[in-house]
């Protein structure tokens, strides 16, 4: 990987600012290996729970003009397995991984903390924001600034790790529940999740597309959304952000970096471009750096700082 690439998250050096995200490719080791040989400085693990979930009955997955459209349901192999695929990731690769996990109320988020705690992790991911199990759990926690804080401050006080507190897009004041989770001592935020739930039909059938009706719209689409709230939460927190939110191509990571971020995640592109979307946008980030007068990532300036 270029040096003019390399950056920090959390003190912890990166080979690159792109982050394979939860729900992508991070089920198991093969997953996150491949991703990483293809240009990831960071990957992620699926969003892990306490015990295993098969997910919503498909189909779960539907592509738009903007981008796509799922409900996977939180399927993963639950917090036990989860957690020796990235043990065995970790014996094999310095790459950091965030292990991303899910829950429904603080007793659960310790419990699966505890977990973590015993693991090679690098980073706990607090998945407070999935918009796809609305049907099963309710609003998720993230709309409440007072939720976010009493889970990420319980976690806090037992994590051996640094702890990210992945927020919702559906909200509405960001900087309000991105300070709360400041507050309470996170180390970082990670935003944004998929926007919605959406709903698509298809007419000829006269039925919804997807059999659980709704799901998390990601891709393009949402690109403006998450640079606009990575934007304003920039401004009002002094935690790094891991953006994403329809980064396709380098000019959008740029854009993510920009607006705010520190780190930026890939994920729906991977479906766009394949696994070799990391090496792309890589080699897309120099290039714009080369044409725009930019030595190293670093050097890539905060709107924020030119325009308050």
């Amino acid at each position: 990987m270029h040096n003019r690439l390399k950056t920090k998250f959390l003190g912890v050096k990166v080979k690159s600012p792109l982050v394979l995200p939860a729900g992508v490719m991070g089920m198991s080791f093969s997953g996150m290996h491949i991703s990483e040989t293809n240009g990831a400085g960071i990957v992620t693990s699926k969003s892990l729970t306490l015990q295993p979930r098969t997910g919503h009955k498909g189909p779960v997955i539907s592509e738009f003009e903007g981008g796509i459209l799922n409900c996977m349901g939180l399927c993963n192999p639950g917090i036990s397995d989860g957690l020796k695929e990235v043990d065995q990731y970790k014996e094999r690769s310095q790459t950091p991984v965030i292990v991303s996990v899910f829950a429904t109320n603080t007793e659960d988020f310790l419990l699966l903390t505890k977990e973590v705690n015993n693991s090679k992790g690098d980073f706990l991911e607090l998945n407070l924001s999935c918009p796809n199990v609305f049907d099963e759990f309710g609003i998720p926690l993230a709309a409440s600034k007072d939720e976010v804080f009493n889970i990420v401050k319980a976690v806090k006080e037992i994590s051996n790790i640094p702890v990210i507190a992945k927020l919702s897009p559906n909200v509405y004041n960001i900087v309000e529940i991105a300070s709360a989770a400041q507050k309470a001592g996170a180390d970082a935020l990670c935003l944004i999740n998929t926007v919605g739930p959406g709903m698509m039909i298809d007419a000829k059938m006269v039925k919804p597309v997807l059999f659980n009706k709704f799901g998390g719209l990601s891709g393009p689409c949402i690109k403006p959304i998450a640079l606009k709230l990575i934007y304003q939460t920039y401004s009002a927190v002094s935690i790094p952000i891991l953006g994403m939110g329809g980064v396709t191509y380098g000019k959008d990571a740029v854009e993510m970096l920009m607006a705010g971020a520190t780190t930026i995640g890939v994920g729906t592109a991977v479906y766009y471009r394949g696994i070799e979307v990391f090496d792309k946008i890589n080699n897309e980030i120099i290039q714009f750096m080369d044409e725009n007068g930019y030595e190293n990532i670093i050097d890539i300036p905060k709107l924020e700082k030119l325009y308050g």
